[in-house]
């Protein structure tokens, strides 16, 4: 509250002081951050990017709605503790074996916060189960329980949340379905860590390797599954205790992972439509799947040296898709790729550029947040890369934390999957060998 109150007097003092001025005087950069006080998001604390997290119009620097919480090891001289790093802070760690177990590894990763009360939670797929970490005071985190596997181990567990509900899939687990666990029972921490059972357990199909949500229709699309040739699975989550399949589509073939949004981008003629891209192995398909029913592909898109397509994400004005081939660095001696698409057309998406990064690590899943891509890289961590100049084919890499310190070789250890999406800044990455990191960057 003092920082904001502070904030408020600075603007005071500079409305005075500027109606006390003739017209003819120079603009104020009081704080010489290069941006002029009337501009400035905090105007007495250098703050050249003007960073706005939670997008209050205060500035991160002088904003006390953004928890400015210690680090476990501060990023400095390019290390933070044993990690290689440039810009953001080791907050917190967690290690596989207290999430999964002795024997564990790392999968995949989601995170929720609670409407009630705020708090953070990581969410943490293991190859024995899923794990729940609070992680709302990352000094002192906690794992509130785990969800134990529904059938056997297995490598492959990922996970989204809807309606504060979390929904697991499993692959190469016969029988597994889609294990659906109610969030809100984590405000219950009685004889910690508590051992979990589903509060549904959906069987319409037996394995998948991934589940994808649409938040705005309410719709979980279940993807690489022994039903419906691998392609989606349609299934009406609205209740989510009680889901309901209405059919799938399988005319396009095997789907590892997909990005599933209620269209309002540059393409007028699919306003309002639901609108699935899919990465099917050796191409990117875009499905309309608005009428579960009739389903139909829009179009498809092939690239270059073609490994393995493995995940991707629009960009928030939907103008640009960005993928990543999880196979190209290991089959064609190449350093991390990603591949950008222009999507400003669904009926003809066309390639747009490529982004080379500085190491020969693998690419697994990116997201985006604003104008910064963030790609969990395997053996090199999590990448952040500047997309601001998307349109100009300039992506820059402004950022890293490297969660497998031993070497940045094209092998398949280190970062999984990354969640940058909690309004306190801080980021969650689920490593296969290092368990959960919590990272921050070092200037919020």
């Amino acid at each position: 509250m003092k920082n904001k109150i502070s904030y408020i007097l600075q603007l005071l003092l500079i409305l005075v002081f500027t109606l006390n001025c003739s017209t003819n005087s120079v603009e104020l950069d009081s704080d010489n951050d290069g941006i002029l006080d009337h501009e400035d998001n905090c105007p007495l604390i250098a703050n050249p990017n003007q960073e706005d997290f939670n997008n209050n119009g205060i500035g991160n620097v002088c904003d006390d709605a953004i928890e400015n919480t210690t680090a476990l090891s501060k990023c400095e001289n390019g290390m933070a503790g044993i990690y290689p790093c440039s810009g953001y802070d080791l907050m917190g760690h967690i290690s596989i074996e207290e999430l999964g177990g002795t024997g564990a590894h790392g999968t995949d990763s989601w995170g929720w916060t609670d409407p009630t009360t705020s708090k953070e939670y990581a969410i943490v797929g293991t190859s024995t189960g899923t794990a729940f970490v609070d992680i709302s005071d990352t000094q002192n985190l906690s794992i509130i329980g785990v969800l134990p596997t529904a059938t056997v181990n297995s490598s492959w567990r990922d996970i989204k949340v809807y309606k504060n509900h979390a929904f697991i899939v499993s692959e190469h687990a016969s029988n597994y379905g889609m294990q659906v666990f109610d969030l809100t029972r984590l405000r219950i921490i009685q004889n910690i860590p508590i051992s979990y059972s589903e509060d549904a357990h959906y069987t319409d199909f037996e394995s998948s390797h991934n589940i994808v949500i649409n938040e705005d229709s309410g719709y979980a699309y279940v993807v690489g599954a022994n039903t419906f040739s691998g392609g989606p699975n349609f299934v009406n989550i609205q209740n989510p205790i009680n889901p309901i399949g209405e059919g799938g589509f399988s005319d396009s073939g095997y789907s590892h992972d997909a990005q599933v949004v209620t269209y309002n981008g540059p393409d007028t003629d699919y306003t309002g439509h639901e609108i699935y891209v899919g990465s099917h192995e050796d191409k990117l398909v875009i499905i309309d799947v608005t009428n579960k029913a009739t389903p139909f592909v829009i179009s498809s898109i092939n690239y270059s040296n073609t490994g393995y397509t493995h995940q991707g994400w629009f960009t928030d004005d939907l103008n640009y898709f960005i993928a990543g081939d999880e196979l190209d660095e290991i089959n064609f001696d190449l350093n991390t790729r990603t591949i950008v698409f222009d999507f400003t057309d669904l009926d003809n998406p066309i390639l747009h550029t490529t982004y080379t990064g500085p190491t020969k690590a693998i690419d697994h899943n990116g997201y985006i947040l604003g104008d910064i891509f963030y790609l969990a890289n395997y053996s090199a961590g999590v990448r952040m890369i500047d997309i601001s100049g998307i349109e100009n084919r300039n992506l820059v890499e402004v950022g890293y934390f490297d969660t497998y310190p031993q070497h940045n070789n094209t092998t398949f250890n280190g970062a999984w999957n990354v969640y940058p999406y909690f309004k306190s800044g801080n980021i969650i990455i689920s490593d296969l060998e290092g368990g959960l990191f919590i990272i921050r960057k070092n200037n919020i």
